[in-house]
Parts: C-alpha cells; structure tokens; sequence
C-alpha cells in the first residue's frame, strides 16, 4: 500500500469527513498468537472485536474507513469524539470476555491532520502517521499525537489526562512527532517505551 493512503472502498456510502480530521487506528495485540491459539475461533472472536470497536465509534459520532485483518480505522470531525471512541473500545475490551479466559487488548493510536479525500479512500502524511503512531503502542494503551492534544484545547472527559511521551521519529515521517498516553483511573496506565519509534533528542 502506498504511503499515506487508506482505501475507504468497504465503506463507499458513508461521507467521511474532510478538512482537520482526527484518525483513530486500532489492532489486535499478539495478533499471530492469538490466532495459533485459537484456530478456528479466531475469526469469531475478531468479528466480536470489530462490532464492539464500531458500536464505540458510530457512539461517538466517528465514521468507519476501513476494516482489514486485525486493523480497524476510523475518521472524526472532532479530536473529543475521537477520545472518547478511544477510551470506550479500551473499557469494553477490559469488560468483555474472551475465548479460554485470555487477555486480549487492543493498542490505538490517535493522529489529525488534513488528508485529501478521493473516490477510494484518505491521501496524505496524517494517515501514515496515524498509522505509524497505532503501531508504536501497546495493548491497552492509547496514544494520541500534539496534532490531537492541540485540538482538544484542555476539553478531556471527566478523570482522564494526558502524559507526555516526549517527541518520537517514526520510519517514512520527516519530523519528530510529540506523542501523549491518555490515562484514566479505570484503564491500564504501565507500559513499556514505545515500540517502532525512537526517541527524538
């Protein structure tokens, strides 16, 4: 796939927003193992995640763009509805339960920017580096880019903050990128440093 371009083709009758749009990103932690683990039942528990991961996001006003293997990606006019679909996928995958007990998270990574909209899908950086950020995360967690932080202007739902990161260089971005965890009384707060990222300065 081309640098900085998400296929909205599975989603062709939605109008997805344009202009600053903020991007939510999520995948499936320890995809590979989970699936040597459960076989045949992997699929069903990955079609449970994506309705759970929908039900959050059409919540918070968000569209679906895409939903490909473990990925799911979505697009909000605001960077608060963007947090609060965040937020409610990582509540509902801590309270739902998975096949033989297993923990099962999802990392999600939010980024905003001003992508052009085409017939088949979003072009531009911001996409990529949405992409870039998901993926640096960890299960559970949820990292947001400045992009994001700025939109919000200090707007944060009820007990939730935000921890600076510091600045990250990502493989493909020409700049550094500041990145926040979002952290919430109820949700995991302890994680390894960031992964496919290093450390700028």
């Amino acid at each position: 796939m081309p640098i900085g371009f998400i296929s909205a083709q599975l989603q062709p009758q939605l109008r997805l927003p344009t202009g600053n749009v903020s991007f939510l990103l999520a995948d499936i932690e320890r995809s590979t193992e989970l699936l040597g683990r459960l076989d045949e039942r992997y699929a069903p528990m990955l079609a449970d995640i994506r309705r759970l991961v929908r039900t959050a996001v059409r919540s918070a006003g968000g569209r679906e763009v895409s939903a490909r293997g473990d990925d799911y990606f979505a697009a909000f006019a605001r960077a608060r509805a963007a947090l609060e679909a965040a937020l409610a996928v990582q509540r509902a995958m801590r309270d739902a339960e998975w096949p033989d007990g297993m923990d099962v998270r999802l990392r999600i990574g939010l980024h905003r920017g001003r992508p052009a909209l085409t017939d088949t899908g979003y072009v531009g950086i911001s996409v990529h580096a949405a992409a870039r950020i998901c993926f640096a995360a960890h299960g559970g967690q949820v990292i947001l880019s400045s992009a994001v932080r700025t939109a919000l202007d200090d707007a944060l739902p009820d007990r939730v903050g935000l921890r600076s990161l510091g600045a990250w260089r990502f493989r493909g971005l020409p700049e550094p990128i500041e990145l926040f965890q979002v952290e919430a009384p109820d949700l995991l707060s302890d994680f390894p440093p960031l992964r496919s990222a290093v450390a700028a300065g």
